[in-house]
């Protein structure tokens, strides 16, 4: 699965990386968190939790807000206006459309890629609403063979994952838009629009630290996999099978302290030295360190 993450960046600097034409992380957008989120949306954040707001990249006709987007695609106007690519704060967790309240969105932060097209609350986004969701890395618990903690249980050792090369980490996601039926139809405040990250069997290697993984796209294929005109479920089931490219990723063990959702900053990033490491996996040989 993918619990956290970092991302990072700043807004502008997304704007460049992604090839953004729009950047609309200024606009005012609903929150189901009942607290401020920390760090505030749209600046970096080294602990990205669900249910937070977080940068999403989509591909849409710009129609003044998020809610009045979605009231354009269901009346079939506004087609004068060509979609473009945008940098948005969406909600982590999908809330699906006919869902009586967002808190259900909590239960839907991934997606996985073998049930993408079937389950009901996927379905329809993954065939006209579909994401990038840029990152600078994600973080995944390995369960260790041989150590526990002081309850007996398996002890857990949280990774780090990214990149080893240069190229911009996107990961794919489908969003979803949500009214409150309390609220106005013209209220921006009224919509909750939310994401969910596909994921996948994890990679050799990687499967040392979780059996599952985030699906992350190359840049070749973003265009079509944002298009809204690609409906068809051989054209999507098309781009995520040549996204399986193995080999790109780097991992490292970190500090405990981003299994708090409090936690953020640089520091969190930062290698745990091996002779402090407890029946830990090395995700690429295999021997256990620590143990």
């Amino acid at each position: 699965m993918c619990g956290r993450y970092a991302a990072s960046a700043h807004p502008d600097e997304l704007v460049e990386a992604y090839d953004i034409d729009l950047d609309a992380t200024g606009e005012v957008s609903r929150s189901v968190l009942k607290s401020p989120q920390q760090p505030p949306p749209g600046e970096p954040d080294f602990n990205m939790a669900p249910s937070k707001q977080a940068p999403v990249v989509l591909t849409r006709r710009p129609r003044g807000g998020s809610g009045e987007d979605e009231q354009v695609e269901n009346s079939g106007q506004g087609a004068a206006t060509a979609p473009v690519r945008q940098l948005r704060l969406l909600t982590w967790g999908l809330v699906p459309s006919w869902a009586k309240d967002p808190s259900i969105g909590s239960r839907r932060i991934n997606a996985r890629q073998e049930t993408l097209l079937d389950k009901p609350a996927f379905s329809r986004p993954a065939l006209r609403r579909r994401c990038l969701v840029p990152i600078s890395g994600w973080y995944e618990w390995q369960v260790s063979p041989v150590a526990t903690d002081a309850r007996g249980k398996p002890r857990k050792q949280p990774f780090y994952v990214t990149r080893a090369d240069d190229v911009p980490l996107a990961l794919a996601g489908v969003y979803e838009f949500w009214r409150d039926p309390t609220t106005s139809e013209d209220d921006p405040l009224g919509w909750v629009v939310s994401y969910a990250v596909v994921t996948t069997s994890a990679e050799p290697g990687l499967d040392r630290i979780h059996d599952r993984q985030p699906l992350a796209l190359e840049p070749a294929q973003w265009e079509d996999w944002l298009d809204p005109g690609l409906t068809e479920a051989g054209e999507v089931r098309s781009i995520i099978d040549a996204a399986h490219v193995p080999g790109r990723f780097q991992a490292w063990p970190v500090g405990r302290s981003v299994g708090s959702s409090r936690s953020s900053g640089p520091q969190l990033l930062e290698p745990v030295p091996t002779e402090e490491l407890v029946g830990v996996v090395d995700p690429v040989t295999g021997e256990v360190l620590g143990g």
